[in-house]
């Protein structure tokens, strides 16, 4: 994969996402008032509107929600990179996340709903957070 754009800090919301990510660590939110489950980072409960949200690890791993194959791509940054996978990924803990499908010979076949994944975490050349992205689990 290229280099991606890199989180912009200060920004409250996302900063102890991307540490933990820098530490190699997946994290979610869960609402000890209602016991919600929050994804992506936020201030407040989406359910209740507490702010007692602490960050959880998550084990990383989930299914394939659905997916698209991007065949063609003009945009610069990712056009040598052929055909790759977006997906959004059903995490174990209750969480949905969008990312990318790694790791496929051919990512226009071996890619299915309800296939199982494992979160891996992709450095950039162009600074100091990787990228969670999502390989099938064999």
């Amino acid at each position: 994969m290229p280099s991606r754009p890199q989180p912009r800090f200060p920004e409250p919301h996302t900063e102890p996402f991307w540490a933990a990510v820098k530490e190699g660590r997946l994290t979610y939110q869960q609402c000890t008032d209602c016991q919600t489950v929050v994804f992506t980072p936020r201030l407040v409960c989406t359910s209740c509107g507490s702010d007692r949200l602490p960050y959880r690890d998550s084990s990383g791993e989930g299914s394939i929600y659905t997916f698209t194959v991007v065949r063609q791509n003009r945009n610069p940054v990712f056009a040598e990179m052929g055909a790759y996978v977006l997906a959004w990924v059903d995490l174990d803990e209750g969480f949905r996340m969008l990312s990318n499908i790694v790791g496929a010979a051919d990512p226009t076949r071996d890619i299915s709903v309800g296939q199982r994944v494992r979160v891996e975490f992709e450095p950039q050349e162009s600074g100091d957070y990787p990228i969670p992205v999502f390989r099938p689990i064999a």
